[in-house]
């Protein structure tokens, strides 16, 4: 069996290409299911995310599978297979174990270091799981996997940084702060950036959002999706008096917060510190607030400053990252190795026990006078023997030849002991 991955991806195709094969949950099913009728795909996974779509599988019969699982994409989606024959890439063996690794680890991402990637694989796992489409070795790699993923986040710092703007404004919001919990947010507009802040704000600890935005409808939408409190933009003025964080991202042609605003409600406030983030071009907040003691105002450029020196940081970072993944592929080819020459080495097991149980019955037939603790005795010794004579060529075949030329040697192994000729003829 051959671990096979064929797939495509951010860097391979463009948008228009992965949308037109990207697969919707209830799909997902029907596809697993065809594929592992195919008599060459034992095991099948698929990965269906906005920036990839990659089906893993373990097949007997290497380009068989490739050709049948890329017609069986066109099939499904209804599409030419020249229509992403050049976006595709594949994978086999210790390749495809790499590259599972690294996509698990977030290497393989748009943005190095992010978490969601991991998820979505652990999704697409238990659907595999749902239409059995895992087996022993699909669920050793995919196991093996998260726990690459795991030590990569643990030894590494790929991902403490920030890397995208919403994210770099939680992160610096945290330095001010010390920590998020129990903070108060208020988010200013209701677009694809303050949804992005709101979980990240959720789960940094912050316990209550408040959105403004200029459609109360869409303020509305947003705040129910996040269990938060939609007010309009007349209401901003006395929000302000309660809450610690403000992120504002409207489009709108000027500034909607100013100076003289921010300096009467810190009386109000007792001078409890606020942090303002300004990611709108035009900006929203009047740039003088800064000056105002205990506030604290940033603006799009301050955070791509940031996210630029952290996106260094990660490359870095990477680079040990690479290593991990290298050692723990090693790891598993090693293991599959092993799995290979497992029926050799049980069949061995058998035939000596099998020429042990012969010998030993023909030698105490003869030697009718023993005790039952004697024979005890023997039957031990000779078991004995026999796990001692094959401690040597077994650990040599799991070792040493599986790292080699595992299929020379369990040919040889085979035809040494003479393991496919029946059995043991007495």
């Amino acid at each position: 069996m051959d671990i096979v991955l064929v797939g495509l991806n951010h860097k391979t195709a463009p948008i228009e290409i992965r949308e037109r094969l990207s697969f919707a949950k209830s799909d997902i099913g029907r596809f697993l299911t065809a594929l592992k009728d195919l008599e060459s795909i034992s095991e099948a996974l698929l990965l269906s995310t906005c920036n990839r779509v990659e089906i893993l599988m373990t097949a007997s019969s290497t380009s068989e599978a490739i050709q049948r699982a890329k017609g069986l994409l066109c099939e499904h989606h209804g599409v030419s297979p020249n229509t992403f024959e050049s976006c595709m890439y594949v994978h086999i063996s210790r390749e495809a174990v790499k590259h599972l690794f690294r996509v698990a680890s977030s290497l393989d991402s748009m943005v190095v270091g992010e978490p969601q990637i991991l998820g979505q694989i652990k999704e697409a796992y238990r659907n595999s799981l749902e239409y059995k489409g895992c087996g022993v070795i699909l669920n050793r790699l995919l196991h093996k996997s998260f726990s690459v993923a795991k030590r990569v986040r643990t030894e590494t710092g790929i991902g403490d940084s920030a890397v995208s703007i919403s994210f770099a404004a939680v992160e610096l919001g945290k330095k001010i702060f010390g920590t998020l919990h129990a903070k108060k947010a208020l988010l200013i507009g209701a677009g694809e950036m303050a949804e992005l802040a709101c979980r990240h704000l959720l789960n940094n600890g912050v316990n209550q959002i408040t959105i403004a935005n200029r459609t109360l409808e869409r303020g509305m939408e947003l705040a129910q999706k996040f269990n938060g409190r939609p007010i309009s933009m007349g209401e901003i003025q006395e929000c302000l008096k309660q809450v610690d964080i403000v992120i504002s991202s409207t489009g709108a042609p000027s500034q909607i917060i100013f100076y003289e605003d921010v300096k009467g409600v810190m009386r109000a406030r007792k001078n409890r510190p606020i942090f303002f983030i300004d990611i709108a071009v035009p900006r929203d907040i009047d740039p003088k607030v800064n000056e105002i003691g205990n506030v604290y105002v940033y603006d799009i450029d301050d955070l791509q400053g940031i996210v630029e020196l952290n996106i260094k940081e990660r490359e870095a970072e990477a680079i040990r990252a690479e290593r991990i993944v290298e050692e723990e592929t090693i790891k598993f080819e090693n293991w599959l190795n092993t799995l290979a020459v497992v029926p050799t080495i049980v069949s061995l097991n058998q035939k000596m026990e099998g020429i042990r149980r012969c010998e030993l019955e023909k030698t105490l037939s003869h030697l009718k006078d023993l005790s039952q603790s004697e024979r005890e005795a023997i039957d031990r010794l000779t078991l004995s023997i026999i796990k001692k004579i094959l401690h040597d060529p077994i650990t040599y075949l799991k070792g040493k030849g599986c790292k080699k030329e595992p299929e020379f040697y369990i040919n040889l192994f085979r035809q040494l002991f003479n393991l496919d000729d029946g059995m043991h003829k007495s």
